[in-house]
């Protein structure tokens, strides 16, 4: 069993890795297939201490090359719930990976979009955030995907093969698939409705006051990042954010939190800070144990 499982592909993530790693503590980092993509958007960082007029692009190669040196290895899968178990937790990840450990560090961010109506309610109950994980279960049934970056798009593929009619709504520009059992939805959906489980979706209403509405078997949420309180059952949050002590505890005993997802200011030099920090609070605790 780890010592540790740190969840997120940000710069929080890379401070707890190292900051354990100097510890001799053991763990994983799942980082997602979209590890370090927020980093590489920035145009230019000029406030952080020691760097002065550095792309995104340069700080993050320098922190995959401190990595690298270190021989820390970052997994692309996604993580896809976190369950709290007696002295331990159960990390499950896309591609049926399962993960265990005695402590658990959330890096996760914030997500980009925000949750809509009925997303989270109906979470296990046809809702699901991965699609290597359930996709099976809608083998020749009609589905409606959510996708909010192009890098997910193998996903949709994927689900694609399986189902037999799919509703793609995608949140961002340049999408690239195609398919006969594919319908795509330039709309922004308003809610997932249904009973015992999610059966429809329905759409904002157009300039002619008409709304449209999908029945579906299940809805695919495709994102970078997951809502803390989705990944988490029983996690307290406030605001769509992680409610942390000074040390980055949460209301979870061995469950910690750095970076955005406790809440603003949204900035590296706090993002570094917290990851350390937790690391550091990880240590004790394990101590304590």
């Amino acid at each position: 069993m780890l010592d540790c499982i740190i969840i997120g592909g940000g710069v929080a993530a890379v401070s707890a890795a190292l900051t354990l790693q100097a510890n001799g503590k053991t763990f994983e980092i799942l980082g997602g297939s979209s590890f370090g993509a927020k980093i590489k958007k920035a145009e230019m960082i000029n406030n952080y201490p020691g760097l002065c007029k550095v792309s995104g692009e340069q700080f993050f190669n320098a922190l995959k090359s401190q990595l690298d040196e270190m021989q820390i290895e970052v997994k692309p899968q996604k993580a896809t719930g976190v369950y709290a178990m007696k002295g331990k937790f159960l990390v499950t990840a896309e591609g049926d990976l399962t993960i265990e450990g005695k402590t658990v560090i959330l890096c996760t961010g914030v997500e980009s979009v925000k949750p809509i109506a009925g997303e989270e309610e109906f979470l296990g109950r046809g809702v699901s955030y991965c699609a290597t994980c359930d996709g099976m279960l809608y083998k020749d049934k009609t589905i409606a995907v959510l996708c909010t970056t192009k890098s997910l798009e193998h996903e949709i593929e994927y689900l694609a093969k399986i189902a037999k009619k799919v509703y793609l709504i995608p949140l961002y520009k340049g999408v690239e698939i195609d398919g006969e059992n594919i319908e795509k939805i330039v709309k922004m959906p308003e809610r997932i409705e249904g009973g015992l489980k999610a059966n429809a979706v329905v759409f904002k209403a157009d300039k002619n006051g008409e709304q449209r509405t999908v029945s579906v078997d299940g809805v695919f949420m495709l994102k970078e990042s997951v809502s803390p309180a989705a990944l988490c059952g029983g996690l307290q949050t406030e605001k769509g954010h992680i409610v942390v002590k000074r040390d980055q505890s949460t209301n979870l005993k061995g469950l910690f939190a750095a970076g955005d997802c406790t809440g603003k200011p949204y900035q590296y030099a706090k993002a570094i800070g917290e990851g350390n920090i937790a690391a550091h609070s990880v240590v004790e605790y394990l101590a304590g144990k």
